[in-house]
């Protein structure tokens, strides 16, 4: 009976990790509600900001932000890449990695520079392998980022754009839209259009309100667009992070299903061979006695 005792072993084996993706599976569930509660709540912050900037804007038409520079010839191209920082959660990643790659190729073949900066541990490693030009990063981000854990990184690829040496910044995440898909985005940052801070007739009421500006319009027009773009970073961390967990979830409850159906089969075979050990015992037993 030793095939006996290997497929036991298999059985033993497999029953041992399904208990372990089952677990990933109602961990991951859970995570999954919180992140994206935590990604409803960024919503207000970033809309907040856009109407009041928006409103500045509207008071100063004389001004213009660096950040909304009009696009003239694309030397050097930016990405904010955000990932996961860790794996089990199907083709999330893949599937970003693939779609940045592209455009990240499309670039070059337009002869344009490329910047990178990575949020999340994933698209760090994958990124430094394939050779990218990596300015600034942050890893180990944990299951509730926070905004100071990001501005740096953030900080360095705006600083570029202002001074000139990047002309345009795209955001890569994977965004959420429901518990069974998500969806790759490349998005323009910068610069920022004039089509984002359009504004409603009742954001307009809301908003309408004169401000004293210290210490100067432009000043605050330019701290508020910058705050702005953070907001829409860390809008899409929390996006990315509700996606993780939903891609982990239904990863994990297949890989469980999957490791039921093969036990089922291993328990098959298991069956059939023991029956037909069994047979084979009588059939000698009976033969002996025949013999005799």
């Amino acid at each position: 009976m030793a095939v006996g005792k290997e497929i036991r072993g298999k059985i033993k084996s497999i029953e041992n990790t399904r208990k372990i993706t089952k677990a990933m599976e109602m961990v991951a569930a859970s995570k999954m509600r919180r992140a994206q509660e935590r990604m409803r709540a960024a919503r207000p912050y970033s809309d907040k900001v856009r109407n009041i900037t928006a409103n500045l804007s509207r008071a100063n038409p004389e001004y213009r932000s660096p950040y909304m520079r009009p696009v003239g010839e694309v030397r050097t191209v930016g990405f904010i890449v955000v990932s996961t920082d860790k794996g089990l959660c199907g083709g999330l990643n893949t599937n970003l990695l693939r779609v940045v790659s592209l455009r990240m190729r499309d670039a070059q073949a337009a002869g344009q520079g490329i910047r990178v900066t990575a949020l999340g541990g994933k698209g760090q490693s994958f990124l430094a392998r394939a050779g990218a030009h990596i300015v600034s990063q942050a890893v180990q981000l944990g299951d509730a980022p926070q905004l100071d854990m990001l501005i740096g990184p953030v900080k360095v690829m705006l600083d570029a754009f202002v001074a000139g040496e990047i002309d345009a910044v795209y955001l890569c995440y994977t965004r959420f839209v429901n518990t069974m898909r998500q969806e790759p985005v490349v998005e323009p940052l910068l610069p920022l259009g004039a089509e984002r801070f359009e504004q409603t007739e009742a954001e307009r009421a809301a908003y309408s309100w004169d401000y004293l500006y210290e210490p100067s319009a432009p000043a605050v027009i330019d701290d508020l667009l910058k705050r702005y773009i953070e907001a829409l970073v860390l809008q899409a961390v929390a996006e990315n992070m509700a996606s993780e967990q939903s891609a982990r979830m239904v990863a994990m409850k297949a890989a469980s299903d999957n490791a039921g159906n093969l036990i089922e089969e291993l328990k098959l075979i298991y069956n059939k061979t023991r029956q037909a050990a069994i047979t084979k015992e009588l059939s000698e037993i009976v033969s002996g006695a025949a013999a005799v």
